[in-house]
């Protein structure tokens, strides 16, 4: 059984970007309270939300509620054994005198009367006059204006206020149906909201007091959900008796066949800390077994600071909860549950970790590797690669270069194939194991050969790389390589030392880190250079654009061709601007991508995306040419492989050349008049020649890092 979630919309998530995550992470109800929202407000914020999502909007009414009116300072503090008068007229509240809502209730109170208010605040009506009432304080404490004031006897109070009737008729005109009754007493209750709006209404009943307990089975009868506010019931229910009263409302609420949910503190600590309490996710995870149907986000997503963080934990845990039915002892596990994309395939195809055992390959037949072919093999046994477990064959070469897909359907654009020379092919049968050995005979990984094939050049580079033309970088180097290749799975055996190890994020690294921060919908950033301002805005554009929860920029640490930067300054100089504060804090992961230049445009960009993919990231930025070689691509064909595979996954996210317009001191589209283009070769003679940079070009911090590497003869680009 699917749970519901619904969240409360205020100051904290009235917004596109929070209000687009909470739709996708399968918000099933949002909630607009009236108790904090002015009547002036209620037509332009339920226009706002109806207008920017397909989620139903509940109201919820004010209902048969005291609460204290407004303060001077939002808050005072009452001093034990002061007295205070609570007054008829509009006072500026403070710490001697205040008023209460509904400004009636002063007709009602009587002396004696004891009053709770705020949680903590407890005072006791000691004289009743026409124009105040007299109270003094028995438990001093914060009050906090527009708070929940409880008598603790029964007084008469009617179901809904004038401004409940006000905003139900503007959520009839605005076609909403979803009504939530605050502080429902009894089953007329329910039949009053049920006439003010109409049969067709959908009323969750709120139990909230002592008389909606004492009347629970006639409200349930009449309703088509209850919600238990635990916060309100507390006022007058004992607070450690609240875990057996939800119980029982619930197993109530089940023999009567309606909804029932739980609201009130499920993730408080979550208003102002980024993760939850062990106890508020046991709480969580309990009224869940209890029976709940749905949880309610009330404060959490309303006004706390991590609204998509706490709808995504409730969802985490309902995902645990539901995985572990029907079995009454689940197996135990260690991995967190995810709200990330899946890995292409559906999980990461890797290996077991490496042991680095030196003796691993002994007696096995040795082959050389080149540093790149080691890369894929590292990127195959980690799961960057995901599904593929091994070099390529034949069947998948030719799936690959004609659908662009592998033989069971899945998109993938990249051939990775291991080139050998044609004599040592020869002597490889399938079955065979041969160790691969890096740069000075080291033994990294074993591969089980599955078959020796060649391959015609022509027909293998025209439809890799568009082009047999040898002056292409990826033809030539095809050529270069052979086109003899050995198919088989990979094995690592040990990882090549990296002086880059704190960047190098497998995809199981990265996906942990996601999940740990709260993430899930994150923008991937592909790179060779070092970043410049366009580099900056375009990523926190796609931020934006996409509403993301984070940014996982990991440039390019493979071989590069002569003059571009290493990966050395690339990766120092993006940690400088997070250093610096020049991305948002909490918002940027940075790694790495150990990895090289193929040069083969639209096909290389959707290679990249994928593994992306596999690394955690359900969006990928694509800019002008990307991974392309100019004069052979154009970005038509980028987009229009990227429509084709329309499975991917990953989602692109475009952006065409910009460049600087001086007159306005922006950054704008290619095709503006007056613009400056930002070139990375231009920047790299400039830094050559120590020349200063605009810091519209580049941040100063970066660049003063570069040339004073420069200037000190530290190696900053390739030769």
């Amino acid at each position: 059984m699917k749970r519901d979630l619904l969240c409360t919309l205020g100051p904290s998530s009235l917004n596109d970007g929070v209000i687009h995550r909470l739709e996708e992470l399968g918000v099933s109800l949002f909630r607009l309270n009236l108790s904090h929202t002015k009547h002036t407000d209620i037509a332009p914020t339920l226009e706002y939300i109806k207008s920017r999502t397909r989620v139903p909007v509940c109201v919820d009414t004010e209902g048969a509620q005291v609460r204290s009116g407004a303060l001077v300072d939002r808050r005072v503090t009452l001093r034990e054994n002061s007295l205070v008068r609570i007054c008829r007229r509009r006072v500026p509240g403070d710490s001697h005198e205040f008023n209460l809502y509904p400004s009636f209730i002063l007709d009602l109170l009587e002396v004696g009367d004891v009053l709770s208010m705020d949680e903590a605040v407890l005072v006791q009506v000691i004289a009743v006059e026409d124009a105040f009432a007299t109270a003094r304080v028995l438990c001093g404490g914060d009050l906090g204006q527009n708070k929940a004031v409880t008598v603790q006897r029964d007084i008469p109070l009617p179901a809904l206020t004038s401004k409940d009737r006000k905003a139900i008729a503007v959520a009839r005109d605005l076609g909403i149906r979803h009504l939530a009754l605050s502080f429902a007493h009894r089953a007329e209750d329910v039949d009053e909201i049920r006439s003010e709006f109409g049969e067709d209404a959908f009323v969750i009943s709120k139990i909230e007091c002592n008389a909606g307990l004492r009347n629970l089975d006639e409200i349930a009868a009449r309703s088509d959900a209850l919600l238990i506010d635990r916060g309100d019931l507390s006022r007058q229910v004992p607070i450690e008796q609240i875990p057996r009263v939800q119980k029982s409302i619930i197993r109530s609420a089940k023999a009567t066949g309606v909804k029932v949910y739980v609201a009130t503190n499920l993730l408080e600590s979550m208003v102002a800390q980024p993760y939850p309490t062990r106890a508020e996710v046991n709480d969580v995870y309990n009224t869940l077994v209890d029976g709940a149907d749905g949880l309610v986000l009330a404060a959490e997503t309303a006004v706390g600071a991590f609204p998509i963080g706490c709808a995504s934990m409730v969802v985490r845990i309902t995902r645990e909860f539901e995985s572990a039915q029907p079995e009454p002892e689940p197996t135990l596990t260690t991995s967190p549950i995810s709200l990330l994309i899946d890995p292409l395939g559906g999980r990461l195809a890797r290996q077991p970790s490496p042991d680095g055992d030196p003796d691993a390959l002994s007696g096995v037949l040795s082959l050389a590797i080149a540093e790149t072919d080691f890369m894929d093999c590292e990127l195959i046994a980690n799961g960057t690669y995901s599904p593929l477990t091994g070099f390529m064959n034949r069947e998948t070469l030719e799936s690959v270069l004609h659908t662009k897909r592998l033989p069971n359907g899945l998109p993938w654009t990249m051939p990775v194939l291991l080139a050998v020379d044609p004599s040592t092919a020869r002597g490889l049968g399938p079955g065979a194991v041969v160790a691969l050995r890096g740069p000075g005979g080291r033994g990294l990984a074993k591969l089980t050969v599955e078959d020796a094939y060649s391959f015609p050049l022509d027909a293998l580079t025209g439809p890799w790389f568009g082009t047999t033309d040898g002056s292409h970088p990826g033809v030539a180097r095809v050529a270069r390589r052979g086109t003899t290749f050995l198919a088989g799975e990979v094995e690592l055996v040990r990882t090549a030392p990296s002086p880059f190890d704190q960047y190098k994020l497998t995809p199981a690294m990265s996906r942990f880190i996601f999940t740990k921060k709260g993430w899930s919908k994150v923008v991937g950033f592909h790179s060779r250079n070092v970043p410049h301002r366009v580099h900056e805005l375009i990523q926190l554009q796609a931020l934006e654009r996409t509403h993301a929860d984070g940014l996982f920029i990991s440039p390019v640490i493979g071989p590069q061709k002569p003059g571009d930067f290493l990966p050395g300054p690339i990766l120092h100089s993006y940690q400088l601007l997070l250093d610096f504060g020049h991305y948002p804090r909490g918002k940027v992961v940075l790694g790495s991508f150990a990895t090289y230049p193929r040069y083969c445009g639209p096909r290389e960009a959707v290679f990249t995306a994928t593994c992306r993919r596999n690394m955690g990231c359900s969006h990928f930025i694509v800019g002008r040419d990307h991974a392309g070689v100019g004069g052979f691509y154009n970005d038509r064909e980028t987009r229009a492989l990227f429509e084709e595979l329309d499975d991917l996954g990953v989602e692109p996210v475009f952006f065409d050349m910009l460049g600087y317009h001086p007159e306005s001191g922006s950054y704008r589209a290619a095709d503006t008049a007056d613009l400056v283009s930002i070139s990375g070769s231009e920047a790299r003679e400039a830094l050559r020649r120590q020349e200063e940079l605009p810091q519209w070009y580049m941040h100063e911090v970066v660049q003063e890092a570069l040339r004073s590497s420069i200037a000190q003869g530290e190696p900053v680009f390739c030769e």
